[in-house]
């Protein structure tokens, strides 16, 4: 399905574009008597508040795939696939309060850094290099080409020329200002985002129940489609396969999560660019509750199609044919607020491969340069690598309509290990470096040969059983080689754990809100 966009919703859309730019060139602007360096460039001069935090985190993880495929997927099989979105928040709690004094402690601009603090140059090379290519040429190439989509869809626009547009669009923001404009802005991109998106499901609801209110039109969703509103799905479910039943509680789910969102250079370079433990645990506590409030934005709206629009041809039209109920004027501030989340996305990912690029490969091999010429490093690592995904974004991803697959896929092929690497490393001394290499091969290893031997067990069922053979994996090969000398890193015993009253009432509540939603929608 097709819309095209009235002149006014050109007009809101243009006007959203224009002032973002304006607003991130006057965030980017430098002290006169201030030279920018690395540390200001890739970490916004450690200085970024908990609110900036908090909604660049959610900013960053919200994009085209999530926004249009959470929403047909909300279309396919209901409020199951909330539980993405609600599990990520209790991990979020888990990662302020356990993995981030640790990283903070040792003062890392990226994750690879804290592989080599902790093991060696080996691992760091490895993980860097692996990170690099997945930021490229899954999540990067991913991002252009389903927004390019997103934006054919919506606007009528070529999706070439959609790719092009995001793409110069990320650059003209980002690049000049680093981490400190991406966050900032995302601030207005969050808020627009979830206004656009609350407004959304405010319509679908009332175009449900006919206009007679929110609660009628979801007591009629409730009861229409009664299916669309289990969280945990029976074996016989069709859909079971991407969601199996209680392993999204107690599997495999635990373990995306937990690489995602505590070792994605990505997402936690926000959280090191704090200006101290206590305003990342409060903007990570922001970004959970958040994450409660995205099911209401992407899921609802795809579950109230299934009414509206019952005869779609694909689950994924679903949020495009939603849109297709917005009055002139705010139909172009949804797809600014679309187009927010998938610029928002972009500019996270070219800002990480600069930082991995330039901190962990470049600047080893090349020391003794000014801080100026590792900023500019960064920002034509930027521009290449949005030049290689913008060409191969055609030939990987779109010849396939499973683009979200290909992302699960090949990250799920690593992310159990990666996973192992940092537990082991951050919380069991005895671990070794080539018990991480181990981890790191062995991942990959197991998650091919499973899929092979044994074709019927779900995706996150695989990724949960390969996580606990890459546990035993690094556990057995630390314990064959010689204890190390010095555990590298900060010692446990340095690190406090202990979290401010508010951040443990935040913390509590997050426990009641997801306790209360699937006691009610088991």
């Amino acid at each position: 399905m097709t819309l095209t966009l009235a002149p006014l919703d050109i007009g809101v859309f243009l006007a959203y574009v224009l002032a973002l730019l304006a607003i991130a060139l006057w965030i980017s602007r430098d002290e006169k008597s201030h030279e920018r360096n690395t540390k200001d460039y890739f970490l916004a001069s450690k200085s970024l508040p908990w609110w900036a935090i908090g909604a660049s985190l959610i900013a960053a993880n919200i994009s085209a795939e999530q926004i249009i495929g959470m929403s047909g997927s909300g279309f396919a099989l209901g409020l199951g696939i909330a539980s993405y979105e609600w599990m990520a928040a209790i991990t979020l709690i888990l990662v302020g309060k356990y993995f981030l004094p640790i990283f903070l402690r040792n003062e890392i601009y990226t994750m690879p850094q804290y592989l080599q603090q902790r093991f060696d140059g080996r691992v760091k090379t490895t993980l860097a290099l692996f990170w690099l290519a997945v930021y490229v040429f899954v999540n990067l190439t991913s991002v252009l080409w389903l927004g390019g989509l997103a934006i054919q869809s919506v606007a009528g626009i070529d999706w070439l020329y959609g790719m092009l547009f995001l793409a110069i669009f990320s650059v003209a923001y980002s690049t000049y200002g680093g981490l400190k404009a991406v966050a900032y802005t995302d601030i207005i991109q969050v808020v627009l985002l979830v206004f656009g998106g609350l407004l959304l499901s405010y319509l679908a609801l009332q175009q449900v129940s006919g206009g007679e209110g929110l609660v009628k039109g979801f007591a009629i969703l409730t009861d229409k489609v009664p299916g669309h509103f289990d969280m945990i799905l029976s074996p016989d479910n069709s859909e079971y396969m991407n969601l199996p039943g209680i392993s999204v509680l107690v599997g495999g789910l635990w373990v995306m999560n937990i690489g995602y969102w505590g070792f994605n250079q990505y997402i936690i370079q926000r959280a090191l660019a704090a200006k101290n433990i206590q305003e990342a645990q409060k903007g990570i506590a922001f970004a959970a509750y958040l994450k409660l409030l995205m099911p209401i934005i992407v899921v609802l709206p795809g579950i109230a199609a299934v009414l509206l629009f019952p005869d779609l041809d694909k689950a994924d039209q679903a949020y495009p044919s939603m849109m297709s109920l917005m009055p002139i004027g705010i139909k172009g501030l949804v797809f600014a607020a679309l187009v927010a989340a998938i610029i928002s996305s972009l500019a996270s990912m070219t800002n990480s491969i600069s930082t991995i690029f330039t901190m962990d490969l470049y600047r080893p091999l090349n020391q003794g340069r000014s801080e100026h010429h590792y900023v500019n490093v960064g920002r034509v690592a930027t521009l290449v690598s949005l030049v290689i995904a913008v060409s191969v974004a055609q030939p990987l991803i779109g010849q396939s309509e499973q683009a979200f697959q290909y992302i699960q896929e090949f990250t799920g092929l690593f992310s159990p290990g990666i996973t192992v690497i940092f537990l082991m490393g951050m919380f069991w001394s005895r671990t070794t470096s080539t018990a991480a290499l181990a981890a790191a091969l062995g991942s990959a290893a197991f998650s091919v040969l499973l899929a092979i031997v044994w074709p019927s067990l779900p995706f996150m069922d695989r990724i949960g059983l390969v996580f606990l053979l890459c546990l035993a994996l690094a556990y057995v090969v630390s314990l064959f080689e010689a204890a190390p000398e010095v555990n590298k890193g900060v010692e446990l015993k340095d690190i406090s754990f202990r979290t401010t009253n508010g951040f443990n009432v935040a913390a509590i509540g997050v426990i009641i809100i997801l306790t209360g939603l699937y006691a009610t929608w088991w």
